[in-house]
C-alpha cells in the first residue's frame, strides 16, 4: 500500500498556499488557468527561463471532479502569459469551480514529483501513485449552504491524474493522486484555530481563549466574519458575504490600462503594486516611475468602506464583541484604509497583523494544524483497531 502524505491546501483566490508533509516543503501558486495545447510552442528563452518547473506548469487534468475532464492547462506563473488566462470571478463558488480542483490537483502533483518523496511514493516507470490525508476549506457561506460535503465527495473514492506535458524537469510524468481522507473546514473557524493554537494544537495565545472576538478574513471572492465566544465559533452568528477584493483589482488593472497603457498580466501584480515595499503604487511607464496613487486610492477606499460596513453591522448584533481581527490577503490589501475609516469613525477595538506573509498563509498554516491533529489521532487509533475482529 502506498505512504500517506499529508497535505494542507489554501485554495486562495489570489494564489495556493500549501504546506506538505512535516512542514517540509512550501508551495505558492499564482491560481490563474490558461487552456491549452498538447504541442505549445517553447521559445528558446523561456527554456533558459523555466529550468524551474513552477514557472513552466504544463498539465493535461484528468479526473472524474472534472465538468471539463481531459483538458490541458497552463497553470500559475506560464498561464499569465496567455490570452486567454482565467481567474475565479466575483460570484463564483469555490467549491462548484473546476479551477479550484485543478489548482489543488496540480499543486498535490508538483510536490508528489519531487525526487525527495520517491521513497514515499515509488515511481513505476513514468508513473506515481501518491495517497494524501488532505485538510483545505471553503467559505463559510459555502459550508452554511453544504457544499463542503459535495466537495468532499468530488475527492474522495476516485482517481485525479495530473500529466505534466512541457514542463520543466518533469515532462511526461503521470502522477496518480488518491485520498486517505479529506477534511474540509469553514474558513473562519480554521482562523481563530491558528491565532490560540501551535502545531500542536496546544494554547499559545492564553488572552484570546475567552475573549468574545470576530475575525474578519477577507478573500479575493468572499468574506467571513466568524464570531468566537465560549472557546467556539457561534455558527448561527458567523456570516459569509459575497464580497472580495477581486472585483477591486480588477477595475485597477482596467483602469491602469485604459490611463497608462499598461497592460499587467494579473491580479497578483496589482497587488504587488499596493503592497510592495518600495515605490509602492507606482508603476513603470514607457521606462519612468509612474503614480497610480489616484486609482489605487479611489477603488480600494470604496471597497474598504464596504468592508467596514459589514464590521459595523455584524459587531451591532454581537455587542460584547471585545476585539476584531482582519486576516487573509484582502486585509494585507485593505489594511491603511480600514486603519483610517475606523479611526475616524466608531473607533472599535481593531487589530491586523503587521506580518504580511502571516496574514496570507494563515488558512494553510491552520488547515496545517487541523489535518496534522486529526492523522496524530487516526494514527493512535490503529492499533486497537486491528485488535479488533473485522466483521462484515
Amino acid at each position: 500500500m502506498t505512504n500517506t502524505r499529508i497535505a494542507a491546501v489554501d485554495v486562495g483566490n489570489d494564489s495556493i498556499k500549501a504546506i506538505f508533509g512535516e512542514v517540509d516543503y512550501e508551495l505558492n501558486i499564482p491560481n490563474i488557468v490558461a487552456r491549452d495545447t498538447e504541442d505549445r510552442p517553447v521559445i528558446g528563452i523561456e527554456e533558459l527561463d523555466s529550468k524551474n518547473p513552477l514557472d513552466g506548469i504544463h498539465i493535461k487534468v484528468h479526473s472524474p471532479a472534472l465538468k471539463e475532464n481531459n483538458s490541458i492547462y497552463r497553470v500559475g506563473n506560464l498561464a499569465t502569459k496567455a490570452n486567454n488566462a482565467t481567474e475565479l470571478d466575483p460570484g463564483s463558488s469555490k467549491s462548484e469551480e473546476d479551477q479550484t480542483l485543478i489548482m489543488l490537483f496540480t499543486t498535490l502533483a508538483l510536490d508528489a514529483v519531487r525526487e525527495e518523496n520517491a521513497k514515499i511514493f515509488p515511481r513505476t516507470k513514468n508513473v506515481i501513485d501518491a495517497n494524501y490525508t488532505l485538510g483545505t476549506g471553503l467559505p463559510l457561506r459555502e459550508v452554511k449552504e453544504g457544499k463542503d460535503a459535495g466537495y468532499r465527495s468530488k475527492l474522495v473514492g476516485s482517481v485525479h491524474q495530473v500529466e505534466f506535458l512541457i514542463t520543466p524537469k518533469y515532462q511526461g510524468i503521470k502522477v496518480n493522486l488518491k485520498f486517505e481522507e479529506v477534511k474540509v473546514y469553514p474558513e473562519g473557524f480554521a482562523a481563530y484555530i491558528n491565532l490560540v493554537m501551535d502545531n500542536d494544537l496546544k494554547i499559545i495565545n492564553k488572552d484570546l481563549i475567552d475573549r468574545r472576538i470576530l475575525i474578519q478574513d477577507i478573500g479575493g471572492l468572499s468574506t467571513d466574519i466568524a464570531v468566537i465566544k465560549n472557546r467556539n465559533v457561534d455558527d448561527d452568528k458567523a456570516q459569509g458575504f459575497n464580497l472580495g477584493v477581486s472585483e477591486s483589482l480588477e477595475m485597477i488593472r482596467e483602469e491602469i490600462r485604459k490611463k497608462h497603457g499598461v497592460e499587467l498580466d494579473s491580479r497578483r501584480d496589482v497587488v504587488e503594486i499596493i503592497t510592495k515595499k518600495n515605490d509602492r503604487n507606482h508603476i513603470m511607464v514607457k521606462g519612468s516611475r509612474t503614480s497610480v496613487h489616484d486609482i489605487t486610492d479611489r477603488i480600494l477606499l470604496e471597497l474598504a468602506k464596504k468592508q467596514y460596513r459589514l464590521l459595523r453591522n455584524v459587531w451591532a448584533k454581537n455587542s460584547q464583541t471585545e476585539i476584531c481581527y482582519f486576516v487573509g490577503g484582502g486585509a494585507t490589501v485593505l489594511k491603511d484604509y480600514l486603519k483610517a475609516l475606523n479611526n475616524s469613525l466608531d473607533g472599535f477595538n481593531i487589530d491586523f497583523f503587521e506580518d504580511e506573509k502571516e496574514s496570507i498563509w494563515m488558512m494553510a498554516n491552520a488547515y496545517y494544524k487541523l489535518i496534522k491533529d486529526y492523522s496524530r489521532k487516526a494514527e493512535k487509533q490503529k492499533p486497537d483497531q486491528q485488535k479488533k475482529p473485522v466483521t462484515n
